[in-house]
């Protein structure tokens, strides 16, 4: 589509040699409303700029007008897909609804009661469209000091004064240029009442002004006069230019006390903020003390109960064996056997990480976890559940953890990846720090150890280490974006990165087959018996059979990014579990891939999952690690 067109009028009106002495008809410049528009030029001879939205300056969701106080003229026609089906116009704050579909954010929470003109659903926002919003705000526009409104009833029509800012910048940089754009109009800073001005003029007008206040009117001196007068009121009469010095100790001084002032009320409001807090934590436990106490009692009635009973009946049947049975059971504390359906339930959280806690593995009794606050810290799953060691070295957020268990004389290392670029060896025996290797130019998003191997994912490659010497073997490129997802199986490595899933041959290193998948970036996979499961960014879990690589289900339910996937075998089949930015883990049967658990405990986004011995362990940007059975 041309980024200028001319109607049929203007066509017309702008032949030469018509023989007439008519003035040219106006060229005019429209803001672009919808897929059907286009965006057309006009030029103005004469009239005086208007800038409309000098009248309100802010953009808040709140604010009906937002959406045309300012002007948004593009130099070429914007694609038809970066248009709200709500508004009909170029997206403003882009965002994703639950239905999936992109609006703008004053759309949707101004037209609650509308819903999606695509599949008719209701309209809740989700999380923001960076992608859209990038594109958009690489589109040319005219500063908007270049054009005045339209003399016209339409709303959104502006014209191009001649006399205005020529400048053309990308949407992502106007508020810079408008900022500087020296046809900004502005006001006198010594009156009122000069006439208005533009940024470039100002420094002239200064020099030629007659209302220029005396430096020192903060102060109480009323003196106004030019330039001139100005440096001679201050040399022979101005009583304040003696003591300035002091004037401006004292005045620094004031400030430094309205400084400290100002701190010491966000401390307040802080204490006050953390104690309301604490109040609300402290209710929460008594409530739930109350509950469990209730629950207990309740519990014990029933077990009285039915030991009374069972007495009984053996009292009745004067079976001897029935009734040393029966105090076996109860010794045991084993009430019944039946449990139609296996229920996972937390059993304990780990407290100890200053920031989010982004990744976790397992080995033994061991438990690694690594976060924001650039430390790898060690815990105790079987005996005392605490703390047993806190590594430090990384100098970014700690990303990725896998663990490579090695024959004698070796011992078993730990590898850790992080936002720093490196990757960090550890001795599990002695958690003593052994290597570190400059392993990218970005950060290491993740790790996996296979048939002494080591494969490290960043941005568009991955890295092949030798597992003993460490030197790099091959880099894996072809990739589209950040790998964020590597797991290994018996003789392939899988790769996640944007839409696409890479299968790697373990000995030959070269990609053996591609899954193309939907939801924008792959953040987590997982490889049961049977089927490859992928987590995206768009709340999506896609399914494939292992062996024909078909796409065969896919898994809805989380509301925010499936950032990890975990495979736990049960005597009631496969079951996997996913992690999400909804703070929420769900547990699915892969048998009729249906949702059969939604476990909600974590107080932010579940950003890791391990397993071990039926145990899964999340970690989430609440800094705790949570413990599931």
């Amino acid at each position: 589509m041309a980024s200028k067109q001319l109607t049929a009028e203007e066509g017309a009106g702008s032949g030469t040699g018509s023989g007439t002495d008519s003035p040219t008809p106006s060229r005019r410049l429209e803001t672009t409303f919808g897929p059907g528009y286009s965006t057309v030029t006009t030029l103005v001879a004469e009239g005086s700029p208007n800038y409309p939205w000098q009248k309100s300056q802010s953009f808040d969701s709140d604010n009906e007008e937002e959406m045309s106080d300012e002007p948004l003229v593009f130099t070429e026609t914007p694609s038809s897909k970066l248009f709200c089906l709500l508004c009909e116009r170029v997206f403003k704050d882009a965002v994703i609804t639950t239905c999936g579909h992109t609006f703008c954010r004053w759309c949707v929470n101004m037209k609650t009661n509308e819903k999606c003109p695509v599949d008719d659903s209701k309209l809740s926002v989700v999380v923001a469209n960076i992608a859209v919003s990038e594109q958009i705000g690489e589109l040319f526009i005219h500063c908007k000091y270049g054009c005045q409104q339209a003399d016209s009833s339409k709303m959104g029509e502006w014209e191009l004064d001649p006399r205005g800012c020529p400048m053309t910048v990308r949407v992502n940089a106007r508020k810079e240029h408008e900022a500087s754009c020296g046809y900004a109009p502005v006001s006198c800073p010594n009156n009122p009442n000069c006439p208005p001005l533009k940024r470039m003029e100002l420094e002239e007008h200064l020099k030629q002004c007659d209302h220029i206040r005396c430096p020192h009117h903060k102060y109480g001196c009323t003196f106004v006069g030019t330039s001139s007068d100005v440096s001679h009121h201050l040399t022979n009469i101005c009583r304040f230019e003696g003591i300035k010095e002091f004037l401006q100790q004292t005045e620094d001084k004031m400030r430094e006390m309205q400084l400290q002032l100002a701190q010491k009320d966000q401390e307040i409001a802080f204490l006050r903020s953390m104690l309301g807090r604490l109040s609300e934590k402290i209710d929460a436990l008594e409530k739930s003390v109350e509950v469990k106490l209730d629950v207990l009692d309740e519990s014990c009635n029933k077990l009285q109960d039915e030991v009374m009973e069972s007495r009984r009946d053996c009292a009745l049947i004067n079976v001897s064996d029935e009734l040393s049975h029966i105090n076996a059971r109860l010794n045991t504390g084993v009430v019944g056997t039946l449990d139609p359906q296996q229920i996972f339930r937390c059993k304990g959280t780990y407290v100890g990480h200053q920031g989010p806690v982004w990744t976790l593995c397992v080995h033994g009794d061991l438990l690694f976890s690594g976060s924001s606050d650039k430390t790898i810290k060690v815990w105790d799953t079987c005996t005392n559940y605490k703390c047993q060691r806190t590594l430090e070295g990384h100098t970014g957020i700690v990303l990725a953890l896998c663990i490579h268990k090695y024959g004698p004389p070796h011992g078993n290392k730990l590898y850790s990846g992080s936002a720093d670029c490196s990757i960090m060896v550890w001795d599990i025996p002695s958690l003593e720090h052994m290597k570190t290797i400059q392993a990218h130019d970005n950060p290491v998003c993740t790790l996996v150890a296979s048939n002494n191997l080591l494969f490290s994912g960043s941005l568009k490659a991955i890295k092949v280490w030798d597992i003993h010497t460490l030197q790099l073997k091959r880099e894996l490129t072809g990739l589209n974006h950040w790998v964020r997802a590597l797991v290994a199986s018996t003789h392939y490595l899988y790769s996640g990165s944007y839409q696409t899933i890479k299968i790697w041959d373990l000995k030959s290193l070269e990609c053996v087959h591609v899954l193309q998948t939907s939801g924008g970036s792959v953040y987590s996979i997982a490889i049961t018996n049977h089927h490859i499961l992928c987590g995206t960014y768009e709340n999506c879990i896609h399914v494939w059979d292992l062996d024909s690589h078909e796409q065969i289900q896919t898994l809805t339910g989380h509301v925010g990014t499936v950032y990890a996937l975990a495979v736990v075998n049960t005597h009631e089949g496969t079951k996997v579990f996913s992690a999400s930015y909804d703070r929420s883990l769900r547990v699915w049967s892969m048998d009729n891939m249906i949702c059969t658990q939604t476990l909600l405990r974590h107080q932010g986004s579940v950003a890791c999952l391990a397993v071990s011995r039926g145990r899964v362990f999340s970690g989430a940007v609440d800094s705790t690690v949570k413990v599931w059975q």
